[in-house]
């Protein structure tokens, strides 16, 4: 059955591109208002136009860096004083990079551990009681298929999207009582513009799948009377990932260092 989520509103971080920016719009079509967070007001004003004008809902534009130490609680201000509630919420907001950890940037490391994990608990925690408490909505999560063995030359992002899949994961069982749809959502290789911050294609594996694709695929999940706490977007990726569990983890972490070298 096609869940509807009109009379809620879904809070979408990373709104202002690909599978961010597919989640508001699927979102919407179901009927959901929604709430569009990112630093790039210029690109989110324009989505949040054209959602209100395809979907007739409304779409309300936060230009914020949830890069910062206090994030979670600005936004939660924010909602607050414009009289938000929301329902549903899609931690996007990451990213990626590639190459040796000895030599890589201690600042941008540092930025990439605090938006990909510290940002996302924050903002987790700060809205995870209203959405238990009404029911209605989803939790989603983007975790990536790199979260399912080590990533050599990639290491401190794969680390980040593995706490994602294991947070995530354990509030799935925590809230299975309560009603919320909570997923995360590992996809592989997708056509965003996640490896232009990288700064490098060949951090992709496998064959690429499009945004839409990705987003349809975790809200057919949560459709489901019981929603997985967990999906790998892609056949192939879903496979990968389940035989990583059946090898030997040196080997697994052999494998992944030659793909990603």
């Amino acid at each position: 059955m096609t869940r509807t989520y009109r009379g809620t509103t879904a809070l979408i971080t990373g709104a202002s591109a690909g599978l961010g920016m597919e989640f508001a719009s699927q979102f919407a079509a179901r009927g959901a208002d929604v709430v569009l967070v990112a630093r790039r007001e210029d690109r989110l004003v324009a989505l949040a136009e054209r959602l209100e004008r395809e979907y007739a809902i409304t779409a309300t534009v936060i230009a914020m860096d949830l890069a910062g130490p206090d994030a979670a609680t600005e936004l939660r201000r924010e909602l607050d004083t414009r009289g938000i509630r929301v329902q549903t919420l899609v931690n996007n907001a990451g990213f990626g990079m590639k190459g040796g950890f000895a030599e890589a940037d201690a600042a941008r490391i540092g930025e990439m551990v605090q938006l990909n994990v510290s940002a996302l608990v924050a903002i987790t925690r700060e809205f995870l009681p209203d959405l238990v408490a009404d029911g209605r909505g989803a939790l989603v999560s983007v975790a990536s298929t790199g979260a399912y063995q080590p990533c050599p030359n990639m290491a401190v992002y794969g680390a980040t999207k593995a706490f994602v899949l294991s947070f995530t994961e354990a509030l799935a069982y925590e809230t299975k009582d309560s009603g919320l749809g909570v997923l995360a959502l590992s996809p592989g290789a997708t056509r965003t513009e996640f490896f232009d911050v990288v700064g490098t294609a060949d951090a992709a594996v496998g064959r690429f799948q499009t945004p839409e694709q990705v987003v349809r695929l975790a809200l057919r999940e949560l459709d489901r009377h019981d929603t997985p706490p967990s999906i790998v977007s892609g056949r192939a990726n879903a496979i990968s990932a389940a035989l990583v569990g059946l090898i030997p983890r040196r080997m697994a972490l052999a494998i992944s260092g030659r793909v990603l070298a």
